[in-house]
């Protein structure tokens, strides 16, 4: 069989990645093999590494191989594709939370899991997409609804997801209040983010009122509950860091509103709706680091480190 390279992993630090060769897959019905040009480095994929995040998901006694952010070019098509053809430009984040093994030069993926790449984007803007981009779309668009002159609220708004829920949430029209430390406002300042809050000098809870919609990427037992404050009867909240932050049934009846958690999951037409918003420059992609595959556990010591507010993309030479 024909061999690639690939970064595998146990579970521990970073220099547990290692460069190895393994067998390249062959794409079954209804999927496509991508030959990989650029990986998005995700903050799940060191959480993972270290053997939590998703890592139940994985098979320890085969090669554990990281990573879902993928862009490249179709290499071969199995029976049934109708989507793509052989040298088609595509992005995506196939099988999550499953294990894609994209740290790798060819990845196999079910074709409804993947869009075109738009013409002027290029593959590591477009590998830097798929995971964080859907899940604020997922949350923005389709769990909260968020509409014209909506007013959302989203916590910890420069980070990856924050940072595209922003331009998703304005490319609405909606009206976006967003909190961060001092050193990230800047960032959102520049997304154009309506009303900008100093998580570290101001209670956003005595200040922001009449909420339409929350997204909570900060979570914990404070955040979330303290959101409540903030919302209108009838409001929606999503909370993105675990089940157990949502406020609890009664404390939510007693303020008027919804809450619950999501987890991202593939989604071509959401893919779709990210490259329209890509190509007629209403998403801008915050790249700040790129690195050859082998390299990749050096983004993940960025990554970790908490010192960055834009993506992380490993490069594969095509």
């Amino acid at each position: 069989m024909a061999q690639m390279n690939a970064i595998t992993f146990t579970p521990g630090g970073s220099e547990n990645l290692k460069s190895t060769m393994i067998e390249i897959p062959v794409p079954g019905p209804t999927e496509v093999l991508v030959r990989v040009l650029a990986i998005g480095v995700n903050s799940i994929d060191w959480k993972t590494r270290a053997g939590q995040g998703v890592f139940p998901f994985f098979d320890s006694d085969a090669p554990m191989v990281l990573g879902w952010d993928i862009a490249g070019v179709v290499e071969e098509t199995g029976a049934g594709v109708t989507r793509f053809r052989e040298g088609d430009r595509v992005f995506g984040m196939p099988a999550f939370p499953m294990p894609a093994n994209a740290y790798a030069q060819y990845v196999v993926a079910a074709s409804r899991q993947l869009a075109l790449t738009p013409d002027k984007v290029s593959d590591t803007a477009a590998a830097a997409v798929p995971l964080s981009g859907l899940t604020a779309y997922q949350a923005v668009v389709d769990t909260l609804k968020v509409g014209q002159g909506e007013r959302i609220l989203i916590h910890g708004a420069a980070g990856a997801v924050g940072q595209f829920a922003v331009q998703i949430a304005k490319a609405r029209r909606a009206i976006v209040s967003a909190t961060e430390v001092p050193s990230r406002l800047d960032t959102l300042r520049d997304l154009g983010v309506d009303h900008v809050i100093d998580s570290e000098a101001v209670d956003f809870a005595e200040t922001v009122t009449h909420m339409d919609a929350v997204l909570d990427l900060v979570g914990g037992d404070d955040y979330p509950v303290r959101s409540l404050r903030t919302m209108r009867p009838g409001g929606r909240m999503v909370v993105l860091s675990s089940p157990d932050d949502v406020p609890s049934a009664n404390q939510l009846a007693a303020a008027g509103v919804t809450a619950t958690w999501m987890l991202v999951e593939p989604d071509h037409a959401g893919l779709e709706a990210l490259a329209a918003m890509l190509t007629f420059g209403l998403l801008k992609v915050p790249i700040a680091e790129t690195r050859p595959l082998d390299d990749v556990a050096q983004l993940h010591d960025l990554g970790e480190s908490g010192s960055i507010t834009g993506r992380l993309v490993a490069t594969v030479d095509g």
